[in-house]
Parts: structure tokens; C-alpha cells; sequence
């Protein structure tokens, strides 16, 4: 279970507050006007550093359990604004739009690319086929990873193959737009850790007993009940 050790406010009030934030489009301030009108007067910034805390820690319970993905993936890379800034998340999904991983960046190059896939191939195994647009940063990563290969993963760059992760990344952007830009790369890290995280659970990836009965929320809390305390 989380450890929230010298906070004043009890587990179910951090949790339904971080659920809400990284699962609808909601801001910090719209959230402490919910909770006021249900009696809880709880201040935004104290929502903004659960989220920060607690979210990462479920997403990398969550990885636990994870459902298995395909072998066909498709890749892409979509804008996310931090401190005013155009950053990069990199987001991969398998033919079934089920969310392989991804990795927010500074840069769009072959580096952070190849840092990518370095972070969700050992995780979720080498893929057959890797599709992706034109992008040659993107090729490039995956031909220094097909150079010390027997197998080599086939690369398809054609664009309307992509309209699967190009879909899947608007379900990210809804939930970050009232978000009104991140303060810093730590901060939109971790909540894009948890955007992502509620995603995956409505996309039915979390292996859980019963998980065709349980809803979204009820999910979600019994993935906070796995997390040790830290």
C-alpha cells in the first residue's frame, strides 16, 4: 500500500484524486473545487505533488502485471509543452492498439529513439515488425539494433499503417490539455507515467483476477493495494 506517513489527508482521498487527475481531463484546480463541494477542502498543490509522488509507483507496479503484447508494432512520437517548451513523448501500441510503452525526451533524434525502444524491448520482447512514418531518426535506431541481429526486425515506413498509435495518442493529449503545461520534465514524466497507466487499465491491460467484473476504479485500487510502501 502507498505510504503517505505525515500527510494529514487519508489514503482515499490521495487516491480518488490522482485517479481523477491522470484519468480526465481535469486541472489541479478543478479538482480541489470537486473535493471542496464534497466537503474535503484539500489545496491544488497538494493534489499536483501526490500526483508527482504516487503515480510512477503504480505505473511501475502496474508493469507486474501487465497483459503480454504483439509482436507488430507501431511507433510514434507526439508533442507534449513543458515549461513552455515542445518536448517528445514516445509511444508505441501493437496492431490491437494495446499500449506497448513510452518515454517522454528532450530531443527527436536517432538517440532518444533508440533509448525508446532500449527501454521497451527488454520489457516486452524484440518485435517482428516495427511501423512507423518517414521519420529518419526512428529507422535509424532500429538499424543500429538490426546490426547486431541475426533476426533483423522488419521496418514498414508507411504512414496510413500508422493511424493506430497516430488514434491512440489522442487519448493522451485529451487528458493533458487542461493540464496548461507542465512545470518541469521530473513533473510531466511522472504524470505521464499515470496518464498512460489509466489508459492501459481501460484498455484492459492489467492481469487481475475478475478483471472483466471490476471497473476502471476498481481496478485501479486494487493495483494501489500491490504497491509497497516507500
Amino acid at each position: 500500500m502507498l505510504n503517505t506517513k505525515g500527510m494529514r489527508f487519508p489514503l482515499d482521498v490521495i487516491l480518488v484524486c490522482i485517479r481523477w487527475y491522470a484519468a480526465y481531463p481535469l486541472s489541479y484546480r478543478h479538482l480541489e473545487e470537486m473535493m471542496d463541494e464534497r466537503g474535503v477542502s484539500v489545496d491544488h498543490s497538494s493534489i499536483s505533488r501526490w500526483a508527482i509522488r504516487f503515480l510512477p509507483l503504480l505505473e511501475k507496479v502496474f508493469r507486474k502485471h501487465k497483459r503480454p503484447v504483439g509482436v507488430s508494432w507501431r511507433m510514434d512520437e507526439t508533442y507534449i509543452k513543458v515549461k513552455g517548451v515542445w518536448k517528445y513523448l514516445y509511444r508505441a501500441v501493437d496492431k490491437e492498439g494495446k499500449t506497448v510503452d513510452f518515454l517522454l525526451t528532450a530531443k527527436r533524434d536517432k538517440a532518444a529513439a533508440k533509448r525508446f525502444f532500449d527501454k521497451a524491448m527488454p520489457a516486452h520482447g524484440v518485435p517482428e515488425k516495427v511501423t512507423m512514418d518517414k521519420s529518419g531518426a526512428n529507422k535509424a535506431a532500429i538499424d543500429a539494433i538490426n546490426a547486431g541481429r541475426e533476426i533483423q526486425i522488419v521496418v514498414r515506413q508507411i504512414k496510413y499503417r500508422n493511424n493506430i498509435v497516430e488514434q491512440d495518442h489522442r487519448a493522451i493529449k485529451r487528458v493533458t490539455r487542461p493540464m496548461c503545461n507542465f512545470k518541469s520534465f521530473r513533473s510531466a514524466r511522472n504524470v505521464l507515467a499515470g496518464i498512460e497507466l489509466m489508459h492501459m487499465i481501460r484498455k484492459a491491460q492489467f492481469a487481475i483476477a475478475d478483471a472483466g467484473e471490476r471497473s476502471f476504479a476498481d481496478q485501479f485500487y486494487a493495483l494501489a493495494g500491490q504497491v509497497r510502501p516507500v
